[in-house]
């Protein structure tokens, strides 16, 4: 810290390369936005009034859609004012809470989509004792997990980052808070954040990728000893919007971490699929063909 001056606010780059588009990306990302709060909304209003749809699957959908709806809303006004503003500030303490709820949902929505896996799971390779296992009781218990366990991975970096003095410069090459450009701004030890937010990611992200990976090795190892090619896709079209999910969430994180040293401009354009086009694709590939969910919305006009 000596002869450095500590910083109260962050400056916010965005996308200065594509300055000329900003007016343009401004609408398309405000636009984004409001698809996304409104769909995940009706998805969770949905789910609420149309008793056909209390099951877990959509009980998980419902948490899903009630993540993405904050999940965006911690990154996307601000994005959207570095289309604005030439120079969008941020102070310290704001930037350190966005960086905590950006996280904290990002990894909570990993553990969801794990937990929707083993529902799944169950559906399909363990029919006859699916009502039992599934009780309402392991659903609240496997949801209110995911959520602690996200809490409970990012409080503890954020505890130290608060502790943090920054008088490294002021400049973050990103549109929102990430963690790796913060600690570039710290003059201090910051070795043991990092070692945290290291293993968190190594603990939380491997593991239930591996655990979704195992629950469809049995899913698809099931589904193809279903004689009628009938049968099969509709045991398939039960956890299809599920898999695209998570091809597109686990693509986008392996993406950005087996490539360090990628520029920050791709790695910035990497993390939109997951702060914002997967939010807004969300209610669209779990209902365009769920015939439960059309069926539901059907009735909820006709009241």
């Amino acid at each position: 810290m000596a002869n450095g001056t500590l910083v109260n606010n962050f400056i916010l780059l965005g996308f200065p390369a594509l300055h000329r588009w900003h007016l343009l990306l401004f609408i398309l990302i405000l636009i984004i936005y409001i698809l996304t709060v409104a769909g995940n909304s009706l998805i969770i209003i949905t789910v609420k009034v149309s008793r056909q749809l209390h099951t877990p699957m959509y009980f998980f959908l419902s948490n899903l859609s009630f993540l993405e709806i904050w999940y965006t809303t911690a990154v996307l006004p601000k994005m959207l004012e570095t289309f604005l503003m030439a120079r969008t500030t941020i102070c310290v303490h704001c930037c350190l809470a966005q960086s905590f709820f950006h996280f904290f949902l990002g990894i909570t929505e990993f553990l969801i989509l794990t937990a929707m896996s083993f529902d799944r799971y169950i559906a399909i390779c363990k029919p006859l004792h699916y009502p039992t296992i599934m009780s309402r009781q392991l659903c609240s218990l496997l949801a209110l997990g995911s959520w602690s366990l996200g809490f409970a991975v990012i409080f503890t970096q954020e505890v130290l980052l608060l502790k943090l003095p920054f008088c490294a410069g002021n400049v973050i090459d990103h549109y929102y808070c990430d963690i790796g450009p913060i600690l570039k701004l710290a003059c201090a030890d910051t070795s043991l954040v990092e070692f945290l937010s290291l293993l968190g990611t190594v603990t939380i992200i491997p593991t239930s990728f591996l655990f979704t990976v195992v629950s469809y090795m049995f899913i698809v190892s099931t589904i193809l000893r279903i004689p009628s090619s009938k049968g099969q896709h509709k045991a398939f079209s039960t956890c299809a919007s599920h898999l695209t999910v998570v091809t597109i969430m686990y693509g986008a994180i392996f993406f950005m971490y087996s490539q360090p040293t990628a520029h920050a401009s791709l790695n910035k354009v990497v993390s939109v699929l997951n702060t914002v086009l997967t939010p807004l694709l969300n209610p669209f590939i779990y209902t365009i063909r769920n015939k439960e969910v059309k069926v539901a919305w059907k009735k909820m006009v006709a009241k």
